[in-house]
């Protein structure tokens, strides 16, 4: 790839997308484009069209999606699979129409059955029913990869899919109603550990930053400590602890990628040569995981961030909630024949994205 090639990054503005752009800018690409929601709805097949006919990148990464954690999939199914299929589509279809030399679409390891041979190799896709909790999020992203594969099939087009398992990181959705695991756990244990030192203005920091529905920096510290407590951190005072309530039972094992890493393994899988691309892939199993083929169980995940984050309280699991699929570990054995392997540990991650979480309160 040339450095002055034009490359659309749709969703540039999410987790992803912003390390994408970081990394591109930091390796002398020049011709980045970008556009916000509000510049360019990807839902609208006839503005995405404009889009193309106009700006004519030669290069496309999809990382663009509506994303969330099992309350949000649960809560807005209808929304998880209308906008996920209508942005892929659209941009899809608009980026063959155009002749872009490349598209690159992310997807996510939801793809796979609710019970599956771990870990999860690529051929596992479509061999059995999926999770329900986020069904129709998965459906969609399947769509994405059976589209860029239709394409290349039928139009010779060099569409090609990348599937993350668990991303976190800088720039993470720290919301405590539509985020992912890591960055609801880590949240909840902060605002926790900053109600044990009683660093209210710790607190309203993190309010400010982040609002919770029904809360205000400005409310009282009882209406908050209230709050909170519906948000399953809470007061022990038989115990005079401060205590983190999470969903499930904590054996649900996920394994999860520093979002820089994520960032670098879709360029370098961009920028891999048509014949080594697809001496690696099948023209109708052509999608990768991205990943440390690696795994932990969320019990282990929050008694890290508790640590890391200096709580001297417990955790606390709700078994009446879902875990979700009991596991979700993948193989990365494609990836790594192909040249790429991660390089940023859990505790390393987890230090980087927390350390990243304070600095916002500045």
């Amino acid at each position: 790839m040339d450095l002055n090639e034009k490359i659309y990054i749709a969703g540039h503005r999410g987790l992803v997308g912003k390390a994408i752009v970081r990394q591109l800018k930091s390796r002398g690409f020049c011709n980045l484009v970008t556009r916000t929601h509000e510049e360019l709805d990807l839902t609208n097949q006839s503005l995405v069209n404009d889009f193309f006919n106009q700006e004519k990148p030669q290069y496309v990464i999809l990382a663009a999606g509506k994303v969330g954690g099992i309350y949000a999939n649960n809560t807005y199914p209808a929304e998880f699979i209308f906008n996920n299929i209508m942005i892929e589509a659209n941009v899809i279809h608009a980026s063959y129409q155009s002749n872009v030399k490349r598209l690159l679409f992310l997807g996510s390891t939801c793809i796979y059955p609710k019970v599956v041979e771990q870990p999860m190799c690529e051929d596992a896709l479509l061999t059995d029913v999926l999770e329900a909790t986020n069904e129709p999020y998965a459906i969609a992203k399947i769509a994405g990869i059976k589209l860029c594969e239709s394409y290349n099939r039928q139009y010779g087009t060099d569409f090609r899919s990348v599937m993350p398992t668990n991303l976190y990181g800088e720039n993470d959705n720290f919301h405590l109603e539509n985020s992912h695991v890591l960055p609801a756990i880590m949240r909840k244990i902060h605002l926790a550990k900053s109600l044990e030192d009683d660093n209210w203005k710790a607190i309203n920091n993190d309010l400010s930053k982040n609002p919770i529905s029904g809360l205000d920096s400005n409310d009282s510290n009882e209406r908050i400590l209230k709050v909170l407590g519906e948000y399953g951190i809470h007061y022990d005072i038989t115990k005079s602890k401060f205590r983190v309530n999470l969903w499930g039972t904590g054996k649900a094992m996920r394994e999860f990628l520093y979002v820089d890493d994520m960032a670098s393994a879709s360029i370098f899988v961009l920028e891999l040569d048509e014949q080594t691309y697809k001496a690696h892939t099948k023209s109708m199993l052509s999608h990768i995981n991205i990943g440390t083929g690696t795994d932990i169980t969320i019990y282990e995940l929050a008694e890290n961030i508790k640590n890391i984050v200096g709580f001297k309280g417990a955790i606390d699991f709700d078994h009446s909630k879902p875990d979700g699929t009991p596991r979700k570990l993948i193989d990365t054995t494609r990836l790594k024949n192909m040249g790429w392997v991660y390089s940023v540990s859990l505790k390393d991650g987890l230090i980087k994205t927390y350390d990243w979480y304070l600095g916002q309160d500045h």
